[in-house]
């Protein structure tokens, strides 16, 4: 599991810096996939998908993403009691909260244009790469899709997992889908999280190492 973590973590930081330096090279302007996917969720946004992705869009901000992650910290904890539930809490939501503005620097060192403003289906604000909603609900999934097959290892734990995953693609692809993002940004968006969720569970396990080694087999 080590090695496949360290694994994630060094393709996605590769494949997240070529994409950011080449967005930077090209000044953020679109990729022939971007104006492909744009194009295409111009001319299939009927009323009741364009409110369903509204909707899904709404949970990639605001009290979801945060909840999620005090969950996942309250789960992982349990085995420490109510104090070290309530720290593993404040950790991840703490974690969250940096990768967010981690994500804040790396939107302004780019600062990719959105999409045109007559194109949106729904309100935004800021520049577009990496997207916000994209890396705060994959991170905040992420967060309780780990604290959930860490601690129960379960049926039911795998299928939660699931469920998480497909809110995650959901509410990025909801940006592509209302005209507020571009591909490429929803894109970043997914590799900037699973580099610090990658991060994260390798400094976890070097922690876990440390403070109790594996006994030499005689």
């Amino acid at each position: 599991m080590k090695r496949l973590e360290l694994t994630v973590l060094c393709v996605c930081a590769v494949l997240f810096t070529l994409l950011a330096l080449t967005l930077a090279h090209r000044h953020g302007a679109p990729f022939a996939l971007d104006r492909t996917a744009h194009a295409w969720s111009l001319h299939h946004r009927p009323g009741l998908l364009r409110g369903l992705a509204r909707a899904v869009t709404a949970t990639g901000t605001g009290p979801v993403p945060y909840l999620c992650a005090l969950a996942a910290g309250f789960i992982a904890g349990h085995s420490q009691g109510m104090r070290g539930r309530l720290l593993a809490s404040a950790a991840a939501l703490g974690f969250l909260v940096a990768g967010q503005a981690l994500r804040h620097g790396v939107l302004h060192i780019i600062a990719r244009p959105r999409p045109p403003v007559a194109d949106w289906a729904a309100p935004a604000s800021g520049y577009a790469f990496p997207s916000g909603h994209t890396t705060t609900s994959a991170l905040a999934a992420g967060l309780l899709a780990w604290a959930l097959l860490r601690t129960l290892r379960s049926a039911r734990a795998r299928a939660a997992a699931v469920v998480l995953t497909c809110w995650a693609i959901a509410v990025g692809a909801s940006r592509v889908y209302l005209g507020m993002h571009w591909a490429t940004d929803v894109l970043g968006g997914w590799l900037f999280a699973l580099t610090l969720l990658a991060l994260g569970t390798v400094l976890i396990h070097r922690k876990e190492n440390v403070l109790y080694p594996v006994a030499p087999v005689a």
